[in-house]
């Protein structure tokens, strides 16, 4: 079977975090800023959680290499003891 290919603008817009979530830039930010009041360009900045749904969307269809397992929380530990003490 051929190898799948990932969606060049997939690879530009979205990054993948450590925990499976996709990271994605705000709307609204690209023109006509002057009219726009300081309050939504100011929520606008920085990066976004892309919802659930949309995510099994994107990494389904554009980008099949990076939809690996999602990774479980660790387990806690059972407390260290002292040896000695």
């Amino acid at each position: 079977m051929p190898k799948m290919k990932t969606k060049s603008s997939a690879k530009k817009r979205f990054r993948i975090t450590a925990s499976g979530k996709i990271k994605v830039k705000q709307a609204c930010m690209r023109h006509m800023q002057m009219n726009k009041p300081k309050s939504m360009k100011r929520k606008a900045k920085g990066l976004a959680i892309m919802s659930d749904v949309d995510t099994k969307i994107v990494l389904d269809n554009f980008m099949p290499y990076a939809r690996g397992k999602k990774r479980k929380p660790a387990a806690p530990s059972a407390p260290q003891t002292v040896k000695g003490a």
